[in-house]
């Protein structure tokens, strides 16, 4: 490769990746090629041809191969290319006389693209004997070694003695793509580099393709003048692909490498194993040095059943690992079926796991309860841990070597749980059970400075190679042992074992409370719990909607009569059934009945019988009348000619697409400012139930995709619309009160945005400096720890969770805390909490300022009480 190949790349560490090693345009001087047509017509050459062949390189262009070479070679040549059974085959040929009564060749032949590529080397051995039985004998030895260090080191052993190499070594590849010579057998007195680990950027990424394609490659001397093929380029202008080549040159990188290590010659042969490059066996020279041609395919044969027995041992044990896991996973499951309390039993449960993954510590969280094991990270960063997997992939084992990855604040911890593998034992995201791994601090073992500096070196401004390969070390702290692919294998097969025994448990919880308690109680509860919540989320519809400057009273009822109204709309047909689930298309069809009696055909609906559970279809029912309504009144619904597309559909994991598409309507531009009713289109569904929306005001037609999750959705092959009744409502704005609660940190723990939000601006009328609003356990506890409140108001019911595992975390840090609930009398606390106050829904200023100010009052007794006995 010419100088002016680098003299436009910029200094950065792709430049070795960048580099064409493919199509250096030369061979190494030790032997010839030719690249043919596919007709065997000589397209072109080595320069060296007539040192080998006796004809000058430009007496051979555009004649035909058979002028050339002799009816014989041909003959053998052709039989031997029709034996290439794939892209990346190689043929070979040793001891072949290609001209009549000329010199004896050991020849290689492949094609490539269009070409046919012929390399020859001069034959240096008159018969080297039986191939076949060499290799066999190499791998009887081989077979006798029992661990794997012996066998690498025999491996490297048997190369030396065949080859001649002053060192040999077996070299493997980490996950990263760096390396570690595991095995070496050199001659004495030249060092050795047993154990020491080399960076990915010294093997680029084009040279590992080449190392899979192309499973031996050798270097006879770095000092050796490269061999131009003439002419450079074929018809077409591109240079001769020598991806396959015996014979390719060197790259300037590699000779300053191999020089900058002392090194004259070398031979790499690959070891692939289940079709990814393992690692090589990699020779060194300290002089130059050609092995045979025949002694190199003697290596490569080798090599290549090296591989296979690696394979075949590393197969064995992972399957003797995985089945003693699943026997550990039947004993987990057999346990369980006998003993249900074994699973609340965090040790019984570590030690369980631990048998068949190995790990220092166990963290569960079911619920909202949390249990420890072992070495694991304190409460709060646990709960920060269950947050941020929540928003990896559901329903998958996540693993890592370093949690700060995910969670940069899991860098304090890392002495204790540096690592993890997280097993998620629900249908939903929320309830892991979670292995940690401490933190192993270890000293590595570089061949020099790993981190090699760009400079301007002799082939132009790029990375450089760095000079020294003298030892290096680097301390690694922060990272654990890696989780291996067999351990994850293992945890998912854990996985199913607890999900299934967790579905069991619950399965017979529910029995057990369908015996313990009456019909009659349940269903006061449930109405008793309904009607608060309907009057909660009325109050804080009118609390949020109040007019802006200018808005008439007229205008102001009118808005909060229509959302009012699509509640009742959704109310009607969730209770049509006992409050059992309601259809989606039954919602879309009661806002057209509503809003568009004259329009009701520009709003097309379309979608799969679906239903959706009471708290569902109540959000989803304020959200599509927000869309209505201001398509109505701003979009293609307030034009002549504009319509409305509605569609749903449900995708395989259960969930609910539902997209909304205007067109036809005025230009649509993004809003100065977002009212109430654009809280409501973007945030109901992802605050109330977990899902998604996304919003775009695109010019030609205001769109919004929302995901309601598969918990909410119900799929029926038949629906039916229900007769809508509109209820009435009448409310009194409260009058604002004092200062009660000034200078004081507020975390209102509330699962439905709207009352959280009404919630929200009463506790800062009560002169709260703070208010923290959460809808769920994780996101409660790490809130707890990042920022700790002064007081907490907890409601009770959080959809398929309760706040109790909340206040126990409170109460361990003496935190005041009381609950909300909308159940009345029927909620059940656990026996440690009975005792605190409950604030009864809906929120109101009178209630909310006389329960706080008894619930100061008790904190101000308590501190009290504490002060007189110290």
């Amino acid at each position: 490769m010419n100088d002016q190949d680098f003299s436009d790349l910029a200094v950065d560490l792709t430049n070795c990746d960048r580099e064409p090693i493919h199509q250096l345009g030369a061979i190494q001087p030790i032997g010839f090629l030719i690249a043919m047509t596919s007709d065997w017509q000589i397209s072109n050459t080595s320069e060296n041809i007539a040192e080998f062949l006796d004809l000058p390189h430009d007496n051979m262009i555009g004649r035909p191969a058979t002028d050339i070479l002799s009816k014989a070679a041909i003959h053998t040549l052709r039989n031997r290319l029709a034996l290439l059974r794939s892209p990346d085959a190689v043929e070979r040929v040793f001891r072949l006389a290609l001209q009549d009564h000329g010199r004896a060749f050991d020849v290689a032949i492949h094609t490539i693209g269009a070409r046919i590529i012929l390399e020859g080397e001069p034959s240096t051995e008159d018969d080297y004997g039986d191939a076949t039985g060499t290799v066999r004998g190499m791998i009887a030895r081989l077979e006798q070694r029992e661990d794997m260090k012996a066998f690498f080191d025999e491996g490297a052993r048997q190369v030396r003695a065949l080859t001649g190499f002053d060192r040999v070594m077996v070299y493997r590849f980490s996950a990263d793509g760096s390396g570690e010579v595991v095995a070496e057998r050199a001659k004495s007195g030249i060092g050795s580099f047993l154990g020491l680990h080399y960076p990915a950027s010294d093997i680029p990424r084009q040279a590992r393709e080449l190392y899979k394609r192309n499973l031996l490659r050798v270097i006879t001397d770095i000092e050796s003048t490269p061999v131009r093929i003439v002419p450079p380029t074929d018809e077409q202008g591109k240079p001769v692909d020598l991806s396959l080549s015996v014979l390719r040159s060197v790259s300037p990188i590699h000779i300053e490498y191999l020089r900058n290590m002392g090194v004259r010659a070398s031979m790499s042969i690959s070891i692939v194993v289940e079709g990814e490059l393992w690692g090589l066996i990699a020779c060194h020279h300290y002089s130059p040095r050609c092995p045979s041609f025949e002694r190199r395919s003697v290596a490569e044969l080798f090599a290549q059943m090296f591989a296979m027995r690696i394979e075949s041992r590393e197969r064995r044990e992972v399957v003797e690992y995985e089945r003693r896991a699943r026997d550990i996973s039947d004993q987990l499951l057999g346990a369980v079926a006998s003993d249900e309390t074994l699973l609340n039993d965090p040790d019984w449960l570590s030690s369980i796991l631990t048998s068949a993954i190995p790990a220092d510590g166990v963290g569960v969280w079911i619920n909202g309860n949390y249990a420890f094991s072992g070495l694991t990270p304190n409460t709060g960063e646990f709960a920060r841990i269950i947050q941020a997997l929540n928003a990896t992939a559901a329903g998958r084992v996540y693993a890592t070597d370093r949690i700060s990855e995910l969670l940069p604040s899991a860098a304090d911890h890392a002495r204790n749980a540096a690592g993890m593998l997280a097993i998620p034992i629900s249908r939903t995201p929320r309830d892991y059970v979670v292995l940690f791994r401490a933190e192993l601090e270890r000293s590595v073992r570089w061949a020099g400075d790993p981190y090699k500096p760009a400079t301007y070196g002799p082939n132009g401004p790029r990375l450089s190679p760095r000079q020294s390969f003298e030892e290096w070390k680097e301390t690694v702290v922060g990272r654990s042992v890696p989780f291996t692919a067999s351990e994850k294998r293992v945890a998912e097969t854990l996985r199913a074992t607890l999900i299934e025994v967790v579905l069991r448990l619950s399965d017979e919880a529910s029995a057990e409370r369908k015996e313990a308690n009456s019909r009659q109680e349940l269903l006061i509860a449930e109405l008793n719990h309904r009607v608060r919540n309907i009057l909660s989320l009325i109050r804080g519809l009118i609390r949020q909607s109040k007019p802006a400057d200018g808005t008439s009273i007229e205008e102001f009822v009118s808005l909060i009569d229509g959302r009012v109204h699509a509640l009742a709309r959704a109310h009607n047909q969730i209770t049509d059934d006992h409050w059992g689930p309601a259809p989606v298309k039954s919602l879309i069809e009661a806002e057209a009945a509503a809003f568009l009696a004259t329009r009701r055909d520009r709003l097309h609906i379309k979608g799969p019988a679906a239903l959706l559970n009471p708290q569902a279809y109540s959000t989803l029912a304020l959200v599509v009348h927000e869309l209505v309504t201001n398509s109505v009144k701003y979009g293609s619904l307030s034009s002549e000619k504009g319509s409305v597309v509605v569609e749903w559909d449900t995708r395989n994991s259960g969930e609910l697409e539902l997209c909304w598409r205007e067109r036809d309507g005025p230009p649509v531009h993004q809003p100065n400012r977002k009212g109430f009713g654009t809280t409501i289109i973007e945030h109901s569904v992802p605050y109330d139930l977990g899902g998604t929306a996304k919003i775009d005001y695109a010019p030609d037609g205001f769109r919004a995709d929302f995901v309601i999750p598969a918990k909410h959705v119900i799929q029926a092959s038949d629906t039916r619309g229900t007769k809508i009744d509109l209820p009435q409502a009448d409310t009194q704005e409260s009058k604002p009160s004092g200062e009660l609660l000034r200078g004081r940190k507020v975390l209102l723990v509330e699962d439905s945005l709207i009352i959280a939000l009404d919630a929200e601006d009463l506790l800062t009328r009560l002169g709260a400096d703070k208010v923290t609003t959460e809808a769920n356990v994780a996101d409660a506890i790490a809130a707890i720890e990042t920022d700790q409140p002064d007081l907490a108001i907890l409601d009770i019911n959080l959809g398929d969770h309760e706040s109790v595992p909340i206040a126990d975390r409170l109460s361990a840090l003496g935190i005041t805390y009381m609950f909300a609930t909308g159940y009345g009398e029927q909620s059940q606390l656990p026996p440690e909490h009975r005792a605190k106050l409950v604030l009864q829904k809906p929120y109101t200023l009178a209630s909310l300022s006389r329960r706080l100010d008894e619930l100061l009052q008790c904190e101000s007794a308590e501190q009290e009480q504490v002060t007189s006995a110290s």
